[in-house]
């Protein structure tokens, strides 16, 4: 079912590592137009030499873009509509967290988290909407990368700023839900909320202390982005009249806190 979004343009934020990298390169080889954007686009640029390599149907179009500045996400879109259109797909994947305590953190980590993780995500889902919606585009579809912390409060202190900023993700989703079908769109709109995902978001987030993220990723056999970049997929292969609200993927072995 991925054949009807061959040619047509996705919107990957956070695309130069982990699993926004591993979606964008997914997308790519099922024939789409990828704009991959993040502050490194150096990154992205790498990766769309070795989707070329691979032989893969699609295009990967690096593009540099702060997601906590509205007017650089502007000028993306803007960018978007001019070269290819507009936008067909948005997967807001761009988000970071900070070991920020709500007893003791700093106010402008919290800030940060949230321009990235909740307004950023709001802006380009704005921004993807209005491409959909003034090109009359009726099956696009938005797709959030949440997290299991979208849908509970672990017991760590230092990632619960980061935490409300995800059951912030959780609400904005099923609120776009909402508006899409109050204006009888059939464009959809998904949550995926992964659970432990081996990438570069644990080691970042705990730079300090590096000897636990080595061991967060010992423990169990974790999820790959690949694992992720397939959810994804499966959202968007969904029938026309399949929504695929929220999907939760942990692995096997991981206990919820």
């Amino acid at each position: 079912m991925m054949d009807r979004w061959k040619d047509r343009v996705a919107v990957v934020t956070g695309a130069s590592v982990g699993i926004g990298a591993a979606v964008a390169k997914s997308l790519v080889q099922h024939g789409m137009k990828v704009v991959g954007c993040a502050r490194n686009v150096e990154q992205i640029e790498e990766i769309a030499s070795e989707c070329v390599k691979s032989g893969f149907s699609g295009t990967l179009l690096p593009y540099k873009c702060d997601l906590s500045v509205e007017e650089e996400i502007i000028s993306m879109f803007t960018w978007i509509k001019a070269q290819h259109h507009g936008v067909d797909v948005c997967i807001n994947n761009a988000g970071l967290a900070f070991p920020e305590p709500l007893l003791n953190g700093k106010t402008s980590s919290w800030k940060t988290m949230l321009d990235v993780n909740v307004i950023g995500l709001s802006v380009c889902t704005r921004e993807a909407y209005q491409s959909m919606k003034e090109r009359n585009v009726d099956d696009g579809h938005i797709i959030n990368i949440n997290s299991l912390c979208g849908h509970r409060v672990m017991p760590r202190a230092d990632i619960h700023f980061y935490t409300a900023t995800k059951y912030a993700v959780t609400a904005l989703t099923e609120g776009l839900r909402q508006e899409l079908q109050e204006t009888k769109s059939h464009i959809r709109a998904t949550s995926i909320s992964p659970g432990l995902v081996e990438t570069m978001f644990t080691p970042r987030l705990y730079s300090h202390m590096p000897e636990i993220a080595v061991a967060a990723y010992k423990y169990i056999k974790c999820l790959q982005a690949e694992d992720i970049a397939n959810a994804v997929v499966y959202a968007l292969s969904a029938p026309a009249h399949v929504q695929v609200g929220e999907l939760q993927v942990m692995p096997v072995e991981q206990m919820y806190s």
